[in-house]
């Protein structure tokens, strides 16, 4: 199959999604049968991450970098527990394509690091947008924290460090002494 035949992403968001409602489906009704479906279904998967686990062993580090920032890929690898790159790494990532439209938004994120399975992000509210840009600072932590959990969902939690300015001091207050 040649890459002009693949399935377009929505295609394939959408069969996800319709395997979701099926392995649902699946689960929640009672007997044998399902039972030995539902196990189909892992072994399958567990096959199917040992053959990508092997083509990830026969893949150079510039062949095993691509296969990762291929967004079904990189899932999948996630998904198998053989992503070459750390899960810090990857949230870091994800905090960094996030950036330029934070900044369009008047405020900012950077990455913080991680704590145990906590991933930790700076964030610094914009109010250079004016009325429309909807809703503000809650808004951008849900999207940092949808896109880092995505990229690295071995991380349980995405804690937002709230940036905030230091107070102003006007200099005459410094250097001004009180008459005597």
């Amino acid at each position: 199959m040649a890459e002009a035949d693949r399935l377009p992403d929505p295609d394939v968001e959408a069969r996800l999604a319709r395997l979701d409602e099926l392995l649902e489906t699946l689960q929640s009704a009672p007997g044998p049968t399902t039972r030995s479906a539902t196990e189909a279904v892992r072994l399958l998967t567990e096959v199917y991450g040992e053959a990508l686990a092997r083509v990830l062993d026969h893949a150079d580090g510039r062949l095993a970098d691509r296969l990762a920032d291929d967004e079904l890929l990189g899932h999948l690898l996630v998904l198998h527990d053989i992503h070459p790159e750390p899960a810090e790494r990857r949230a870091a990532r994800a905090v960094e394509r996030l950036r330029p439209a934070v900044r369009e938004r008047g405020g900012d994120v950077e990455w913080a690091g991680v704590d145990g399975d906590v991933a930790r992000v700076r964030l610094t509210a914009g109010g250079g947008c004016g009325s429309g840009c909807g809703g503000g600072a809650s808004e951008v932590t849900a999207a940092v924290r949808e896109a880092v959990l995505a990229a690295a969902p071995e991380l349980t939690a995405v804690e937002p460090l709230t940036a905030t300015a230091p107070a102003f001091v006007p200099l005459a207050t410094l250097t001004h002494r009180g008459a005597r």
